[in-house]
């Protein structure tokens, strides 16, 4: 480091360290924790709340409390995602897979250690790299184009095979499925509405929140309703101070991963476009491609919980390179984030290299220590939140189905949000029974659009050309590089199974019936697609025949294919059959199959009327009443629990949603019936 550097560190630090300053670090950390904790709100949400209150500090004490609070977001979420499988944010997606399944051995804890843990190592491996790459990585990061950004996107897509563990097929299909949702809306070059049913909701596209939420957490909270086990389940020992430092042991035995997902992470979330659930996943199945013993992957590895939250923590760094260096926005957290530079009176670019070469450094330090102390409130707090996991499921379930439907409607403050969350976990919670791996849709359903907008850039300017760009070159080997080990595996283990697929005798049951209907539905997809203008219709027709292919395989496949019974995991693409399958008669939630349909049906219908309860006298409201209704009628809890648990929950949405965010409820009947009520309240 250059002396002027160095003085320019030391001189940051020194600012950082004054009382009044770093006591506004913390308060920023606090709120960060807090947002982060809380599904649906996101460092957007964070750094526009927070931005007019530094109008009046100095650029030091703004950016102090600004990066306090956006740097700890990811740290929170991971709550969330370990005890309930419910994402804080999209980029908490992958830690779900083995994070709640370590929750759900019991091993909360020892998830929380080794999450924080590497939140904290990968925070810092990302403020370090930003560190020294500012002056480094201009020239590098000014030659990145298009090309460049659609084939990271192809590298992130190749993920689909190691996502899909031993379900290949099926996870193919899921992920076909997810770019062709992702394609619907219209936001195509030539304006073609595609696949909007007439519903302007659909106009600008699925919204990410509910889609993520509905795939992810609806099917865990259905696992609960069926089950009436606690998360940890009933025999789950206490949580001790132990079981988190084992956790915290576990990433330093893995230090290289720690450090390689890092690196990965910033280097990623320093390329303006790559979405933090991009990142992720790319984490994931990195470390899932590269760790031996990676069979174990999605049933609780410990790993699997390692690689994504260092790498979701260090991308943080890496977004902060091209907003400083550039004036380029990473994502729309650091567009926000870039408008307080401006309010400030600061030009990001060659003179935060220069004149302000300082407040840069003062950025580096703040993220560095925001990331320790975050840490260390979590690490102190684990214990506390583990305990979260023994308790019951007739309380814990209503409450966290009421923040998860609000959640979902921070989406776009539309109906259509809470239709697309029940939509999604229907069709989440049969992936899972069935044994179709989720995170393949979910990462198709990410890419989708990114993919086509950059293809569409690069192949208007440069024509196909854009592929024999070296960087591109090199990225594309990449690729190879991780679809060949899985996919040969595939290829090698399918025409072993299809072999024998004429000595079997034919088998029909409720998973050849939802391969049946995911085939109908891409026909029906691929003829609705035929006029629309070629521009419009390419990748999604791409994404259609991709599917197609796969689901008819794995019809073939379930109809003739050995018998095969689902387990609880099935995100980690594992079936068990002879001494290991799962009784006919008994389900692996412990509870006869009928039993589970019915009362997965009962859970289903009690989110339906969630939305009628909304529909009728508001959100708040409803909450009130959903939050009642269903423990003490729907789990037989005593009348005066069920109202003091419900009158929490609704002040809790009150005081945040409603007076913090001042959240656009949608209006209700009994709004539309007392009009002078509605304004009175806000509520209805």
């Amino acid at each position: 480091m250059q002396p002027d550097m160095l003085a320019s560190a030391l001189h940051a630090l020194q600012l950082l360290l004054e009382p009044s300053r770093l006591l506004i670090l913390v308060v920023g950390v606090l709120i960060g924790l807090a947002i982060g904790v809380l599904p649906g709100l996101s460092g957007i949400v964070g750094l526009a709340m927070l931005i007019p209150f530094t109008y009046n500090l100095d650029e030091y004490t703004a950016f102090a409390l600004l990066l306090g609070m956006a740097a700890v977001i990811t740290s929170s979420d991971f709550i969330t995602a370990v005890l309930f499988g419910v994402p804080g944010h999209v980029g908490a997606a992958a830690t779900v897979i083995d994070g709640h399944a370590m929750a759900r051995k019991g091993e909360a804890g020892r998830a929380f250690g080794a999450g924080f843990a590497s939140s904290l190592a990968g925070g810092i491996v990302g403020a370090v790299v930003l560190a020294i790459s500012v002056p480094v990585l201009r020239p590098i990061m000014l030659s990145i184009g298009s090309p460049e950004l659609l084939a990271f996107t192809l590298f992130g897509m190749s993920m689909v095979a190691t996502l899909s563990g031993r379900a290949p097929l099926k996870g193919l299909t899921a992920a076909g499925l997810g770019l062709m949702i992702s394609m619907i809306g219209s936001r195509a070059q030539s304006g073609t509405l595609r696949w909007t049913f007439d519903w302007l909701y659909l106009w600008d596209g699925v919204p990410l929140i509910p889609a993520t939420l509905g795939i992810f957490a609806v099917p865990e909270l259905a696992e609960l309703a069926v089950s009436r086990k606690r998360i940890a389940g009933d025999n789950a020992p206490k949580i001790s101070l132990s079981s988190q430092w084992e956790g915290v042991r576990d990433v330093g035995r893995n230090w290289w991963l720690v450090l390689r997902c890092g690196v990965l992470g910033t280097g990623l979330g320093a390329i303006p476009g790559i979405g933090s659930a991009v990142i992720d996943w790319i984490a994931y199945g990195y470390a899932q491609r590269t760790e031996k013993n990676a069979e174990t992957f999605g049933t609780g590895d410990v790993r699997g919980v390692i690689a994504p939250e260092s790498s979701n923590n260090a991308k943080e760094g890496g977004h902060l390179l091209p907003t400083i260096a550039f004036g380029v926005p990473a994502g729309a957290s650091m567009a926000i984030l870039l408008g307080a530079f401006l309010m400030h009176g600061l030009t990001p670019g060659p003179d935060m290299l220069t004149k302000h070469l300082d407040l840069t450094y003062l950025i580096v330090w703040s993220l560095t220590l925001a990331h320790v102390i975050g840490a260390a409130i979590c690490l102190m707090c684990s214990g506390w939140l583990a305990q979260i996991s023994r308790v019951r499921p007739e309380i814990l379930l209503p409450i966290i189905i009421a923040l998860v439907f609000v959640a979902a409607f921070d989406g776009e403050h539309d109906w259509g949000d809470l239709y697309s969350l029940l939509f999604f976990g229907v069709i989440g919670w049969i992936m899972k029974r069935l044994g179709w791996p989720r995170p393949p849709m979910v990462l198709g359903i990410v890419v989708g659009v990114i993919f086509e907008r950059y293809l569409f850039i690069s192949t208007q300017l440069y024509g196909w050309g854009w592929l024999y760009r070296p960087a591109v070159l090199a990225i594309l080997a990449c690729v190879v590089w991780a679809l060949y080990r899985p996919l040969s595996q595939i290829v090698i283990t399918l025409v072993s199974e299809f072999r024998q697929v004429g000595t079997r005798k034919a088998q029909f049951g409720a998973a050849s019936a939802f391969s049946l209907a995911v085939i109908v539905l891409i026909v029906a997809a691929i003829i609705s697609a035929t006029n629309w203008p070629h521009d419009a219709k390419l990748v999604p027709l791409t994404a259609c025949g991709m599917a197609l292919v796969a689901a008819v395989l794995n019809l073939v496949y379930e109809v003739f294919g050995p018998p095969q019974a689902v387990v609880a995991h099935a995100d980690s693409g594992i079936s068990v059959s002879g001494e290991h399958k799962v009784s006919a008669h008994v389900s692996d939630l412990g509870v006869a199959d009928n039993v589970v349909r019915r009362r997965a049906t009962y859970f289903f219908l009690w989110l339906g009327g969630f939305i009628g309860l909304v529909a009728l006298i508001g959100f708040i409201p409803a909450i009130a009443v959903f939050v009642f209704a269903y423990m003490s009628f729907g789990f037989g809890e005593p009348k005066l629990n069920s109202l003091a648990y419900a009158l929490a929950t609704t002040l809790l949405c009150w005081v945040v949603f409603q007076w913090g965010l001042q959240v656009a409820w949608p209006q209700s009947f009994l709004g539309d019936l007392f009009p002078a009520l509605r304004d009175a309240t806000r509520l209805i």
